[in-house]
């Protein structure tokens, strides 16, 4: 077994979003989410077949609920679930400075 630390070889800002699957089995997925100042296109929403637990471990991220003008801002340590088939959307994350997600996708 090896330690592993999940703020540990960060992307440098400006590249693709990436996705790390940290623990994966048939109705679990949990990854890590490095964002360099991405979001969802405009017009675009995201919605999913698995409920999703995420979680801001570093960085800040604002996300939008389909029906709602409000953004809800994440700061390290915040964390909610997004219900099964929840339209949403990532407003923006921080550009200055890599947001690290934890997410859990599940059944």
């Amino acid at each position: 077994m090896n330690i592993k630390n999940l703020l540990a070889d960060l992307p440098a800002p400006a590249g693709d979003e990436v996705f790390e699957p940290l623990v994966q089995q048939a109705d679990l997925l949990l990854e890590r989410i490095v964002s360099t100042g991405q979001a969802t296109p405009a017009g675009d929403w995201l919605e999913q077949e698995r409920h999703e637990w995420v979680m801001v471990v570093s960085g800040r991220a604002a996300l939008r609920f389909e029906g709602t003008e409000a953004q809800q801002v994440l700061e390290p340590g915040d964390y909610l679930l997004i219900p099964a088939g929840c339209r949403h959307r990532v407003e923006w994350t921080d550009a200055n400075q890599p947001t690290t997600w934890l997410a859990l996708h599940f059944r």
